[in-house]
């Protein structure tokens, strides 16, 4: 009996099943920086986090400016505090509450612009606030030119009159504008029309106002004052004003910021959430306009401060319109004060208007965030 030989099958290896290769798709810059941004993302207490430690930066900003703007007088920087008193009372103490509150009443207006538009490029002046203004002002320095040729009373009654007259133009002007705009974009249902509604009232009331100038020639100083911005003339007046203006303003803003919110997804988005479109977008308009109005009248037209601020508080943190609003206001204060200080150190014992500081300041940020814009495409 022969023995069984083992059976000796060959090994096959297991098969695994076959999957298609798919090839990847290759990364842009673009889609790069997207991944990137997604990935960076933060949570709700790294967001929370982010807004205290841009708000605790704001504040100490806002100190460190105003100690200098308490301390910047004509002849350069002065902490003789004790034997400047008199001085920083009546005049620097108020100049530098007051630039901050316009630059916060701008801040606010070109967040509040932005967000009512969807544009990162509206500003606060669009809706003839500007040119109002300016209208206003032209029309006491005219009348003013012609009344103080046969004036009896005093220098510095005149005088004060004519400031007077002045901040109330300029705030009836802005008001004026933007009324104008809205008779005639019938509304502010369609934000597209009320854009371009702007800008014709914008020509029409700057043609006026040259007019003006052209037949009253003795105003043309005054008004290049008020179209480059200063904060020389703001006392304790004006900084009740601006104050009042802005504890009014900013509460109310940041109620109704849900509109800003859901108008991000579009209006038919809002409107399905439930959210009176109409009225809101009529009482944030109203805002703006106070907000604007206020700041025109009390320091002239003050350029990129709220097209500004709204850009950098973006660019450091992610939050909802309410924030964005409160973040913007404090970011337009500390730009506008830090400009006023720049203004009145630079070429002692003499000033430079506050508006061309902004302006070449915001001209230079906005340069630099072109190029990177450039640079990634």
């Amino acid at each position: 009996m022969s023995a069984q030989r083992p059976r000796i099958e060959a090994f096959e290896p297991a098969q695994t099943p076959h999957t298609p290769h798919t090839p990847q798709t290759p990364q842009t810059p673009q889609t790069r920086d997207a991944a990137a941004r997604e990935s960076a993302a933060p949570t709700d207490v790294g967001r929370r986090r982010q807004v205290q430690r841009l708000a605790t930066r704001l504040a100490l900003a806002t100190a460190f400016f105003g100690v200098l703007g308490l301390a910047a007088g004509a002849q350069g920087l002065s902490f003789a505090w004790g034997e400047e008193a008199d001085l920083i009372a009546a005049i620097r103490a108020p100049r530098t509450l007051g630039a901050f509150g316009v630059g916060a009443l701008l801040g606010l207006a070109g967040a509040i612009a932005q967000g009512l538009f969807r544009n990162p490029l509206a500003d606060p002046y669009l809706l003839g606030t500007a040119a109002g203004a300016g209208l206003g002002v032209v029309t006491v320095l005219a009348a003013g030119g012609l009344m103080g040729a046969g004036a009896t009373f005093g220098l510095a009654t005149a005088g004060a009159l004519l400031r007077l007259g002045l901040v109330g133009a300029a705030f009836a002007g802005a008001l004026v504008g933007v009324a104008l705009t809205l008779v005639l974009a019938r509304g502010a249902g369609r934000p597209m029309v009320l854009l371009l509604a702007g800008v014709i009232v914008g020509v029409v009331l700057t043609s006026l106002a040259d007019l003006l100038t052209l037949f009253s020639p003795e105003a043309l100083r005054g008004r290049q004052v008020f179209l480059l911005g200063s904060t020389s003339f703001l006392g304790w007046g004006s900084v009740g004003a601006l104050a009042a203006v802005l504890a009014l303003v900013l509460p109310l803003s940041m109620r109704i910021a849900r509109l800003l919110d859901a108008l991000v997804l579009g209006e038919q988005t809002a409107l399905s959430l439930g959210l009176p479109v109409a009225r809101l977008r009529l009482l944030l308009l109203a805002l703006l306009a106070l907000a604007t109005g206020c700041a025109v009248a009390q320091a002239g037209l003050v350029a990129f401060v709220g097209l500004v601020a709204p850009h950098l508080v973006r660019r450091w943190v992610t939050v909802a319109h309410a924030a964005l609003l409160a973040l913007s206001a404090a970011t337009g204060g500390v730009l506008l004060l830090a400009a006023d200080v720049l203004a009145r150190l630079a070429i002692a014992p003499q000033e430079l208007p506050v508006g061309l500081i902004t302006a070449l300041l915001g001209g230079a940020y906005l340069l630099a965030l072109l190029r990177r814009r450039w640079g990634e495409l």
